[in-house]
Parts: C-alpha cells; structure tokens; sequence
C-alpha cells in the first residue's frame, strides 16, 4: 500500500514557448529559430514529468487559467498520466507564460515571463491565485507518501506543511509523509521554509546571496537554518551537488555532463525529481544525489524530457 502512494508536487504550472536558435539574437535584429515548440513548464509541474517517467505514480497541486492554452496543459499532464484532481482552473485569469530562447551551440536558456524571478528571467505579474491554505485543507495527506513544496507564497505554504505535521504527529515513523521544499528565488520571504522541509533544496543563486561560493559551503554554512534531523541539499550546475543530512556528514555527487549540451530548461526541476523519487524509495542520500546528477545530465543532452531514461 505504501509503495503506491504518489508524490505531490505544489506549485507553479506554465506554458513554455520555447524558440531554439543557433546563437543568442543581437537586439533589434530579425532572426530565424531552428525549432520552436510548446512545453508545459513550472518548477513543480517539471518535476512531476520527471517522477512520472521514473514509474513514480506523482500528483500535481496548483493553478490554472481556463482556456485553449489550459486545454494543450492538461492533455500533457494526462499524457504523462499525472494525477490532477487537485488541480484548480479560474475562468478570469491570465495563464502565466514563458517565452525561452534556447541556444543550441552553448545550450543555454534564456527565460523572459509572467511571474516574479530572478536569473535571465524578466516577468510581470499575472492575476492566477497561488494554492492558498483554505485549498490545502481539502487534501487528504494520508494519500501521498511525499509531499513536495516549490517556495511561492511562503507564508500560505507554512500553513500548509503546518497541517501535514498535524497529521503526521499521530503516526509512527515510517508511515509519515515526508515534506520537501524548494527554496529558489532570491525573495527575503522565501527563506521563512528553511526550518519546514524533512529535505530543503536551496538554490545555487540563494546560495550565493547568502555569501557561499560553493555548494559544500553552502550546506555547511545554511544547515542551522533547517530542522533538527533535516537534510539540506544544493545543486551547483556543473560542479555537481552537495547535501548534508542530521550525523553532520557532507555527501558530494560530480555532474555528469551529455557528450553534447542540448538544453538546460528543467535541468533543476529533474535533480529534485531524482533526489525525491530516490530517497522516497529507500535510498541512501548518496545514492540519492548521484542519481539525481546523473538523470539531470542526461535531462541537458536532450531537448524536453523524452530520452532522459536510460536506454
């Protein structure tokens, strides 16, 4: 029974318009894309893609803006046979939207969007409601064995990780949810989810606000930021990851990089989704990171996420 409870992600699901080109564009120039697709984005959606080619039965929590936009998001999300039942549409709001401009030669990617970021990323704010407590209180927490927050409305999720400590404190051990949250984007509120995550993945751009030039570093210097018998883990591209778990022992994966750099989009998203799906599995941490380096590697040699299996 256990083994078939599913990992829900909360968060952010977008469309991404993703425009491939054989360099950067100079501006006020008429350039030409090698490709150009739709891809459905988000952080939390991204890595419910992931865990779902794994053969993790995932589930996704978030917003969405009705409309033919919505209609191509929730076909892929049916495609990859995700759960969405807790998925809520508002009629009179403005689907947030990516614009990427991908570049082949370097595999970079450039993001301009509709949301508050940071990074290459210029947005403007949309009118779609995060999922707020009220929303939260309706799940039953009893149905999912992992629970995982990407940092949004911070203050709102506190509450939310709040009632599933609730429900967790009339269990033993093994038979809790386990919570994971995502700490970004360099957003002073953000950093209030430190102490609520069981594993806290921090970014390597908060990292370095914080003063850390190094992902060792950086979950050296942040772990007293987190709860007690918490693991605090960071990503660092390609120098690989760092994490640190409650016996104080710093765990290092190296990256491991394609032949050829296709696409970078979502590489993150899929280093959370291997650790998740590793660690919900009975994995070791350090099997945990090498997995989730090694899965994100292949994720950055291939545009989307078809191919980022093992042949």
């Amino acid at each position: 029974m256990e083994d078939r409870k599913k990992i829900l992600c909360v968060g952010l699901v977008c469309l991404d318009i993703i425009n491939v080109v054989d360099k950067y564009p100079e501006e006020d120039t008429d350039s030409r894309c090698l490709s150009q697709r739709w891809q459905r984005g988000g952080n939390a959606s991204n890595s419910c893609t992931v865990l779902s080619l794994l053969g993790a039965p995932s589930a996704f929590m978030g917003s969405l803006a009705a409309g033919p936009v919505a209609d191509f998001i929730l076909d892929d999300f049916k495609k990859f046979h995700i759960d969405i039942s807790l998925l809520s549409e508002h009629a009179q709001c403005v689907l947030p939207a990516s614009v990427v401009i991908s570049n082949a030669t370097t595999g970079s990617r450039t993001i301009l969007h509709m949301n508050s970021g940071s990074r290459t990323v210029v947005l403007s704010d949309t009118n779609l409601p995060d999922v707020s407590t009220v929303d939260f209180s309706k799940v039953d927490v009893s149905q999912y064995k992992w629970i995982h927050w990407e940092g949004r409305n911070a203050e709102e999720q506190v509450k939310m990780i709040q009632q599933v400590a609730l429900y967790n404190s009339t269990l033993p051990q093994q038979q809790r949810t386990t919570v994971s949250v995502e700490i970004e984007k360099i957003r002073e509120p953000l950093y209030q989810l430190f102490p609520y995550g069981d594993v806290v993945f921090v970014s390597k751009d908060v990292a370095r606000h914080f003063g850390f030039q190094s992902a060792e570093a950086a979950v050296k210097g942040l772990y007293s930021k987190v709860k007690q018998g918490a693991v605090l883990i960071c990503a660092w591209a390609e120098k690989g990851a760092d994490a640190v778990g409650p016996d104080g022992v710093i765990v290092h994966s190296d990256a491991f990089p394609p032949e050829k750099l296709v696409d970078t989009l979502g590489a993150g998203d899929t280093f959370n989704a291997g650790v998740i799906y590793t660690l919900s599995s009975g994995g070791t941490l350090q099997e945990a990171l090498t997995f989730a380096c090694r899965i994100a590697g292949r994720k950055c040699g291939v545009h989307g996420y078809d191919g980022i299996l093992e042949k």
